[in-house]
């Protein structure tokens, strides 16, 4: 019977010898992503529906957490996967098609930002909030929408979906020295703004 006294020196040797050692290869997810891509340009619907199953909630709530409308998110959602399937010929790596249904995404919540900004503001009847958690939420909505799109953008993928510096940089396509750059000026803005707004909610 092997005892503690007994792993020193070469009885180590001998112990680790006579245990075997089963190598396990780890499995890269993007390696096992670009898989799927390849099996969906071959026409493989089991694998367009396994690419959509794993992308699909975050990109509805990073729809949602932009457009701040549940079901517009998912209308976004679903002509995001429809343009990137399409599209699928301008992917150069399999292995970062997650990064390029994201960046369309992304694109389409802007230009229905755009839009939205565009089209003359309606005039809601004001919600009596039940509850502090509501009455922010709802004031922060207020204060997002007063933000420039890629302003807008850039701080709900920084602050509320917790993406890096890199990653907020490659899902918008711009230098990471650019989204610092936003990052600054929308906390800025929305600093500004948050203080103004919370000044009118008092002399309601």
């Amino acid at each position: 019977m092997l005892e503690w006294r007994d792993l020193q020196g070469e009885k180590v040797k001998e112990f680790q010898a006579s245990v075997p050692f089963e190598s396990v290869e780890a499995v890269d997810p993007k390696a096992e992503e670009a898989q799927l891509v390849l099996r969906t340009r071959q026409g493989d619907q089991n694998a367009l529906r396994e690419l959509v199953n794993r992308h699909r909630v975050r990109l509805i709530r990073t729809a949602a957490n932009v457009l701040r409308d549940p079901m517009e998110a998912e209308d976004v959602a679903q002509e995001a996967f429809l343009k990137a399937f399409r599209e699928l010929h301008r992917l150069r790596d399999d292995r970062a098609f997650a990064s390029f249904v994201y960046r369309i995404c992304v694109r389409l919540c802007v230009d229905r930002l755009r839009v939205k900004r565009a089209e003359p503001a309606e005039l809601e009847p004001r919600q009596e909030a039940q509850g502090g958690s509501i009455e922010t939420r709802m004031l922060v909505e207020k204060v997002l929408n007063q933000l420039p799109p890629d302003l807008r953008l850039t701080l709900v993928l920084r602050e509320m979906e917790q993406m890096s510096y890199e990653e907020v940089a490659e899902t918008m396509g711009v230098p990471v020295g650019t989204v610092r750059s936003r990052l600054h000026t929308a906390r800025e803005r929305f600093r500004a703004l948050w203080n103004i707004a919370t000044r009118e909610e008092e002399s309601y």
